[in-house]
């Protein structure tokens, strides 16, 4: 599937709010034209409280983990962490709903939603490994309008709106790699990809430039920052996603699901530097 570009929206209408929606090119984008600096704020003091309560348990020798239903690990930064994130919104925004991976739904049908990842690659963070982050996202009528990775740890906060991605308050932008044979490849887990590719997966992987498992959110945040140039995550939930969509549109990759629909909702993500580099990519998926 190739990518289409558009010199101006394809539809647009207002909804009851006053807020005027435009189609948007990629992946069944809706891009919201409305004053986000409110909600950028509190994402900031969300981000910052979180960071401040997960640091202590960082590397921590006697660090109880637990395993949940699914064999995923957790510990009681993980869930700790949620429970501030909950309480601190339900304080500023009480008719706002969450999403959470640690607590589940609230409200989740409310015209704007919080989704939750308090520590993204939980597997790194209880092996003393810094390629994890808190993930923290908006949706807005039931897509993602704004969306963080925050790494407490080594000082990084991105944050992105679907038209502008930012690195500590300096914008980012991908990389302008176009070919497979170029690119820096990432994924979470090469067991997964086999599971996507299964045979071809090994050749097609082979062609990257370089290949390496720098994965969870830091992956994206590695191809939003312009320091690698697709990530693949066959196996995704909700929360492992709505941060990451604003964040790499706005850093002007590409992202869809691994069959190249729609990044959210979906159980799977394929982000590209470039529309050609994405196109190269699902042809192969």
């Amino acid at each position: 599937m190739r990518a289409k570009f558009f010199r101006k929206p394809r539809r647009s209408q207002a909804d009851s709010d006053g807020f005027v929606w435009t189609r948007w090119p990629f992946s069944h984008h809706v891009k919201p034209s409305m004053d986000l600096t409110p909600y950028r704020t509190f994402l900031i003091e969300l981000a910052e409280a979180s960071g401040d309560f997960i640091r202590p348990y960082f590397a921590k020798p006697d660090l109880e983990v637990e395993t949940k239903a699914d064999d995923s690990p957790v510990t009681a930064a993980d869930r700790g962490a949620e429970e501030l994130l909950r309480a601190l919104i339900k304080k500023k925004f009480p008719d706002h709903g969450i999403i959470g991976e640690e607590h589940g739904n609230e409200n989740e049908n409310a015209e704007f939603v919080w989704v939750l990842d308090p520590i993204d690659g939980t597997k790194s963070f209880i092996t003393g490994v810094p390629l994890w982050g808190t993930l923290i996202a908006l949706l807005h009528h039931g897509q993602p309008v704004l969306g963080c990775i925050n790494q407490p740890i080594l000082g990084q906060l991105m944050i992105g709106d679907g038209e502008t991605t930012t690195l500590n308050g300096r914008r980012v932008r991908c990389r302008s790699t176009n070919r497979i044979e170029d690119a820096t490849l990432l994924t979470s887990d090469p067991l997964n990809i086999r599971k996507v590719l299964g045979d071809q997966a090994d050749a097609y992987v082979s062609q990257a430039r370089l290949v390496r498992t720098w994965g969870d959110c830091y992956g994206y945040f590695l191809v939003a920052s312009g320091q690698a140039d697709v990530m693949i995550d066959p196996l995704m939930c909700p929360w492992d996603i709505a941060a990451l969509v604003p964040i790499i549109r706005g850093s002007g990759g590409v992202i869809t699901d691994c069959q190249g629909g729609s990044p959210y909702p979906a159980e799977s993500i394929l982000a590209a530097a470039t529309p050609e580099l994405h196109t190269d990519v699902l042809a192969a998926l």
